[in-house]
């Protein structure tokens, strides 16, 4: 049995649950999936992740760095897939890519390694853009990534406006800010999937719609 705890994003566990089913594992025959949803608040990461160890899963599966961590601190003995993480090394999930070690395993996005590219991309596709709004949430890594999607930027004369939306319920005054700013690109850093966020992005006044979220 798998324990899964993940953002918002419906989307994410049914491809989850798809690929299982394409290895033969089927829900009500030989798979039980417990599943936790945090919501954007990782304040309640330790809780959740003590209800699904306490119904004994055989592995855990987690989305993003806060739910790595939070799993990391509850169990050393139950296997943990990370899905993905950014800067897993750094962040002390696994002692190398070649020999993760500890009980943790999974996929790194790379984020930091490919920004100052992905800015590049941006200066490209987008030559008259000059103000780029950095979306953020609560994620412990974007504090550093922000300042990693900066100098990529910079580089490319390009400057950033740091928006933080804590939660995905304050999305909306977070466009409403990138709005005012009157940015010509929003680039979302790595977190769960929010599809909420191109919604936004559509259903915006004009001046907002023309922007692009990379």
């Amino acid at each position: 049995m798998p324990g899964f705890i993940m953002g918002p994003d419906l989307k994410l566990f049914e491809v989850f649950r798809k690929e299982l089913n394409a290895l033969g594992y089927v829900e009500g025959k030989n798979l039980i999936i417990d599943k936790r949803q945090a919501e954007g608040r990782n304040d309640r990461l330790p809780a959740l992740v003590s209800e699904l160890i306490a119904l004994h899963p055989d592995v855990l599966v987690t989305v993003a760095r806060p739910a790595i961590a939070a799993a990391q601190r509850a169990t050393s003995t139950i296997p943990i897939v990370m899905t993905p993480a950014t800067d897993p090394i750094g962040s002390g999930f696994v002692k190398s890519f070649a020999r993760p070690g500890g009980n943790i395993t999974g996929l790194a996005n790379m984020y930091g390694d490919t920004t100052t590219k992905i800015f590049d991309v941006i200066s490209t596709i987008l030559p008259s853009a000059r103000k780029i709004a950095v979306l953020m949430s609560s994620n412990p890594t974007h504090p550093r990534l922000y300042e990693v999607s900066r100098a990529a930027a910079h580089t490319v004369g390009l400057s950033t406006v740091p928006v933080v939306e804590a939660t995905p319920a304050v999305l909306e005054r977070a466009f409403q800010d990138i709005g005012k700013e009157q940015c010509d690109a929003v680039f979302v850093l790595a977190d769960p999937i929010r599809l909420k966020i191109v919604d936004l992005r559509s259903s915006h006044p004009r001046n907002l719609s023309d922007q692009r979220v990379c």
